[in-house]
């Protein structure tokens, strides 16, 4: 799962809007893996979750899991402490 994450992450860098996006190992639970993604905009992330990559990718990863996949997605804004 987490080679096929990776490289998943790997190529969706290249897509057009996206700004970062990594794969993460739950510290108290390791067979769970986290997303964290960080899109330009809405409009890019709904093109990179209907590219086909990433949809065999989606498929690829349920297959392999051994409860099916949840995915949640926040709006977040930046906070400036200072």
């Amino acid at each position: 799962m987490l080679r096929i994450s990776r490289e998943h992450c790997v190529r969706s860098r290249a897509e057009p809007g996206c700004v970062a996006h990594n794969v993460h190992v739950d510290a108290e639970n390791g067979s769970r893996i986290v997303f964290v993604e960080y899109w330009h905009d809405e409009a890019a992330l709904r093109a990179h979750f209907a590219a086909p990559e990433s949809r065999a990718f989606a498929k690829a990863l349920g297959g392999l899991a051994a409860a099916r996949p949840e995915m949640t997605v926040y709006r977040a804004e930046q906070v400036n402490l200072a």
